[in-house]
């Protein structure tokens, strides 16, 4: 059960996120959003910081749940190109929305909450030392199309036109084409 709770809560302060205009997620706010008590909210959550912590790892874990099932295998069997590409596919291909993006780039600002998604996305866009510049560059590129790509989605800012969106995988293609190396 309160597994259950916790889960709400955070699908709740998300759901705070996702409000017309925006909404901020405060202890009493998540508590009405889920239909509990600022003290029932608190039982899982103690502080607002709790909280944050809470939604960041619940959004990163999300994340890393979509690259594993994109990946179809053990991220430690993959190859540089390979989780490269999941990356790709799930910035590309996932749904996400403003809340996303709002948890992604309000956690950069504190260490705590950076922490949440360092641990759980650098080992799928750190490449090894050894791998060909060449092969880095295009895996970067790709990595950073796909970046740039879900930035513009998410926030609605600048979105890609659908018209373009073909001509744009073909390109991401192109720079994830397989290489021996990779």
């Amino acid at each position: 059960m309160a597994k259950n709770a916790k889960q709400r809560i955070l699908d709740g302060a998300l759901n705070l996120l996702r409000a017309e205009g925006g909404g901020a997620i405060t202890l009493e706010a998540a508590a009405k959003e889920v239909g509990l008590s600022k003290p029932g909210l608190m039982y899982h959550f103690p502080t607002k910081e709790a909280l944050m912590l809470g939604v960041v790892a619940h959004v990163a874990d999300r994340w890393e749940k979509l690259l594993l099932e994109q990946l179809g295998r053990p991220l430690e069997t993959a190859t540089p190109a390979q989780r490269i590409r999941a990356h790709v596919d799930v910035a590309l291909n996932a749904p996400f929305d403003r809340a996303d993006f709002a948890i992604y780039t309000d956690a950069h600002y504190r260490t705590a909450l950076t922490d949440a998604w360092v641990c759980r996305i650098e080992p799928w866009l750190t490449l090894p030392d050894d791998l060909p510049g060449a092969v880095r560059a295009r895996l970067t590129a790709a990595r950073l199309l796909a970046d740039g790509y879900w930035t513009a989605a998410a926030t609605g800012v600048f979105p890609v036109p659908g018209r373009d969106r073909a001509e744009l995988l073909a390109v991401v293609e192109g720079l994830l084409a397989e290489d021996p190396a990779s």
